[in-house]
């Protein structure tokens, strides 16, 4: 590889173990003389803890970051950060890039529109992802305004919005613990939706979510292949996306020069 341009494709979860892994093959690949060394990490793990949001916590999205900087990786390639602003933690130039193009193709086949679905977020935080899927989808927007009594657990406390005999999108960047894309659902429900499909990039699937997803009214869990799945964590409601090819076009576009950003719009 000495003297090549270099692309590592390594998604982060779980984030430990994967995280060395890349990090050490990063290492590898600079001291073999690369010309250049891209890490490209569909799922960025821990990118969550953004901040400090109390007392005696890591920041460890800029932690990582600081480490993949460390190696001197020239350019990072993500996909849907939880959170976008971490790209200004690092000086390393980082390209976030959006599923919505796969997804989009995927959901126009319901072939609904503003009077017949809605894209619902289900909290503040997915918002802006939501409102861009209702926008190209030409559906209407709700949104659910959602409180964490304590970590990890999510609590509806009012919804913004019609949904009453409509057919409803919920889109996340990821679907961890399933409570917030559960507790959406149900909300839905009885709000009088006619049916509810969860949509997600990152299908991280943690502690019980499987069969809360199975349990819900979610009638389909479409995510995209960020993350491998292993066979234990495949089930009837899921549904797979590929997002290779965006990969593949982006890895093809930085490789001849031309622009990422254009492929989005």
């Amino acid at each position: 590889i000495r003297g090549e341009d270099v692309f590592l494709i390594q998604s982060t979860n779980p984030p430990s173990e994967n995280l060395m892994e890349l990090l050490l093959m990063l290492d590898a690949a600079k001291r073999a003389s690369a010309k250049t060394v891209t890490a490209v990490i569909p799922y960025f793990g821990y990118s969550r803890q953004d901040r400090k949001d109390k007392p005696r916590v890591p920041i460890s999205a800029r932690m990582i970051l600081d480490l993949i900087a460390a190696v001197g990786v020239d350019r990072m390639i993500t996909m849907d950060l939880h959170s976008p602003q971490i790209q200004g933690f690092t000086n390393v130039p980082f390209d976030n890039l959006y599923s919505r193009i796969v997804l989009f193709n995927r959901l126009k086949k319901y072939n609904l529109n503003f009077d017949s679905g809605v894209v619902l977020a289900p909290d503040v935080g997915s918002a802006k992802m939501s409102q861009a899927y209702a926008k190209k989808l030409g559906l209407g927007f709700a949104l659910i305004d959602k409180r964490r009594p304590t970590h990890n657990v999510a609590k509806v406390v009012n919804l913004v919005g019609e949904l009453k005999n409509k057919k409803v999108f919920i889109i996340d960047d990821m679907i961890d613990t399933a409570g917030t894309i559960c507790n959406a659902a149900v909300t839905a429900m009885e709000n009088g939706a006619q049916s509810v499909i969860a949509i997600a990039t990152h299908p991280v699937l943690s502690g019980q979510a499987i069969e809360r997803l199975e349990k819900s009214p979610i009638q389909t869990v479409i995510v995209s292949d960020t993350i491998l799945m292993p066979k234990e964590k495949i089930f009837n409601k899921l549904e797979i996306v590929s997002i290779a090819e965006i990969f593949a076009e982006t890895i093809k576009r930085i490789n001849s020069g031309e622009s990422v950003s254009s492929l989005f719009k």
